[in-house]
């Protein structure tokens, strides 16, 4: 699975870490239906970390579709309940 984070790049993802990243994503979720500015900051910030860690950064250079777009850190979360839907921002 391709992931890009906005502002930053694209990277690769493996299937064994998806469930960490689903398991991030419902916490980030959590903290924008509790409408909870910190909680959601740290959520959202939590889920980035774990991409880029988990994830391998494909070169800048390379042209694919990413499988899904994640905001930067510096989204607010007035503008990621825009793109949250009912699965969060990672479906499944």
């Amino acid at each position: 699975m391709i992931m890009r984070i906005l502002g930053e790049g694209q990277y690769e993802i493996t299937e064994d870490h998806l469930d960490r990243l689903n398991e991030l994503d419902a916490a980030l979720q959590s903290a924008a239906d509790a409408d909870d500015d910190t909680l959601f900051a740290t959520a959202l910030s939590a889920l980035l970390d774990a991409v880029r860690s988990y994830g391998t950064p494909l070169p800048a250079e390379t042209i694919t579709p990413s499988d899904l777009v994640l905001p930067d850190e510096d989204t607010s979360l007035t503008q990621v309940r825009e793109l949250l839907s009912d699965e969060g921002l990672i479906p499944g």
